[in-house]
């Protein structure tokens, strides 16, 4: 997990993988999605990203999200102030006081939003957190002049040009979709197709839950949250992919995230997770 160094990982080893990896170079980039080809670029900046105390993360919106509804902040599951969740642990309405610092186009500090609750947090089939907030949309445009990021509906595609905003550190990775990973286990922790970078986005530790942006849409697709550091297969840090035979392989220096339009399906009116809804996938108590 693409955490800062601030205490030792427990070394957690997957038990079960039962495959013999197979060590591949990282990849390389493929060619444009033959709908994006011709796009153009919008401007991606550090606005509505936000620092946390360990990680990254920014202030989003749904597609139907209102002016006046309680603003949210994306980041990672393994993010969270209460630490790591168990491996099927899902949470969700958890009280919560935590603050982020708001940043600006720049980088610079814009100002201090604060949480009222953990809307929904897992590490299970996927590494997200979404934290409600006590401002609405409204109140922090008003206040700072920053309005939020939104979440696509729709699956990212292969080859999509993306930036990989990290808030922690204020810097922008720039690099492609390289691809999508059936299943990718990391100590204890399996996660569902998520998305392969190109090996130019070379994260590192405090860029976790960073948005993962769309270049041509402005919009946010996946949450970055980890990579393989030393060339493991299967450990805390050293994620592994396994394909739908069960073959393993690991890419050393390759970095990840997780797809976000799962979000968008779970959402209720007044930006309320109903993990009820149909069509919803995200994983449930």
């Amino acid at each position: 997990m693409k955490k800062p160094l601030v205490g030792a990982l427990l070394g957690l080893v997957l038990a079960g993988a039962g495959v013999a990896p197979a060590v591949a170079a990282p990849a390389t980039a493929p060619a444009a999605a033959p709908d994006r080809a011709t796009a153009q670029a919008v401007t991606v900046d550090f606005a509505g990203t936000v620092a946390l105390s360990n990680c990254s993360g920014s202030v989003v919106k749904m597609p139907g999200s209102q002016p006046n509804d309680p603003a949210l902040v994306l980041s990672n599951g393994h993010c969270l102030e209460t630490g790591f969740p168990a491996a099927g642990q899902v949470i969700v309405d958890q009280p919560s006081s935590r603050s982020f610092t708001l940043l600006n186009s720049t980088g610079g500090r814009a100002g201090t939003v604060r949480a009222s609750k953990i809307s929904y947090a897992t590490m299970t089939d996927t590494d997200i957190s979404l934290y409600q907030l006590t401002s609405t949309y409204a109140q922090i445009e008003s206040k700072y002049g920053i309005k939020a990021l939104e979440i696509s509906a729709d699956h990212p595609v292969q080859g999509t040009a993306i930036k990989v905003v990290s808030g922690y550190w204020k810097r922008i990775y720039s690099c492609n979709i390289d691809g999508f990973v059936y299943r990718m286990k990391e100590g204890g922790w399996t996660w569902k197709d998520s998305v392969r970078y190109t090996s130019s986005c070379n994260t590192i530790g405090g860029t976790s839950g960073s948005p993962v942006i769309d270049t041509a849409t402005g919009k946010v697709v996946a949450v970055n949250n980890t990579g393989n550091e030393s060339g493991q297969s299967c450990t805390v840090n050293n994620p592994c992919e396994v394909d739908e035979a069960g073959n393993v392989t690991v890419r050393q220096g390759i970095n990840y995230a997780q797809q976000t339009y799962w979000l968008v399906g779970c959402m209720g009116t007044g930006n309320k997770v109903d993990l009820s809804r149909p069509g919803c996938v995200l994983p449930k108590p």
